[in-house]
């Protein structure tokens, strides 16, 4: 498996299969997508090179509306070529680069930089300014520059769009399970530990505050969560609250907490990554400390029965 970020330092592929887009979340739709591609490559004796870009398109184009990503870049990658890709090519999506005309980024960019055996793409696939080139287009220019034309089933584009939707909103709504289902894994986000207000470890359950290391990354319902949480090459199982801490605040904050189980190490400024397992409650706010700690006492009770429960399946 390679990367590669500068376009310029591209090697020559041996019949590359090239294939394009953000897959966002590498999830089930799209890893049936990649398959078709690594198969092709297979079968004409080449490179499979997948096209990402970096940022998500969307961001320069409507940079006003939150992102939501699923998978920001370095895990995007790593389940791309988990999914037998050979070839990952992250390209900055500039002002300059979405203003190439769909014959520019079919002549200048494609053909110039990667001399394709294969495209595959979806029926319904858009580039160029504007969003004018498209799959018919392509198929215009194959003669003149020797590639083949490959359409990815109609079937298999339409259950990968709608398993992005369906999983953004499963995940906005802390339908955990359900995003799991789509993704073929558990939800999981990575972030770097904070300083917080240490209440949690005066009543002897002690937290680690998080903050995203990706900002755009979809941040799931508030309320509480059974979490497994990966740091140093080991998992460890937790319980996790996104919320606004009610009972001892009155701010609008959004926090992010983690109560790692059977976990005393220091970890200040380390990066952990947090995998969503189940969601078991909404956020609440107490009268008191000590409802708050008898509440903790049985989600903690709850989480570890989950946990187990899934480690069983």
């Amino acid at each position: 498996m390679s990367f590669f970020y500068n376009i310029k330092e591209l090697p020559v592929f041996n019949n590359a299969v090239l294939t394009v887009g953000t897959f966002d979340g590498v999830h089930q739709g799209h890893k049936a997508i990649l398959q078709e591609v690594v198969q092709h490559a297979k079968e004409v004796n080449g490179e499979s090179v997948l096209l990402t870009f970096d940022p998500h398109p969307r961001k320069l184009l409507f940079p006003d509306q939150p992102l939501g990503i699923i998978t920001p870049l370095q895990q995007k990658l790593q389940l791309i070529t988990d999914a037998g890709i050979e070839h990952v090519v992250v390209i900055p999506f500039t002002k300059e680069f979405s203003e190439l005309s769909a014959q520019e980024y079919i002549e200048n960019f494609m053909v110039d930089f990667f001399h394709p055996h294969s495209v595959v793409i979806g029926y319904d696939h858009r580039f160029g300014h504007d969003r004018k080139g498209n799959i018919e287009l392509l198929r215009e220019y194959a003669p003149k520059y020797n590639y083949e034309v490959i359409e990815i089933p109609v079937q298999l584009i339409d259950e990968a769009t709608v398993s992005s939707t369906k999983i953004r909103a499963a995940i906005s709504l802390g339908s955990i399970e359900e995003a799991a289902h789509m993704l073929g894994r558990n939800y999981s986000i990575a972030g770097t530990v904070i300083g917080g207000k240490k209440l949690g470890k005066t009543i002897g359950y002690p937290t680690a505050n998080i903050s995203l290391n990706d900002k755009d990354q979809l941040i799931p319902s508030i309320g509480i969560y059974a979490v497994r949480v990966v740091w140093n090459s080991h998992k460890y199982d937790g319980m996790l609250s996104i919320g606004h801490n009610p009972t001892v605040s009155d701010k609008k904050e959004l926090h992010i907490e983690v109560n790692i189980f059977d976990f005393d190490a220091e970890i200040y400024d380390e990066t952990i990554e947090i995998e969503f397992v189940s969601y078991m409650r909404d956020e609440e706010k107490f009268d008191s400390i000590e409802e708050l700690k008898k509440q903790l006492g049985m989600d903690k009770e709850k989480a570890l029965e989950l946990l187990k429960l899934k480690s069983l399946n």
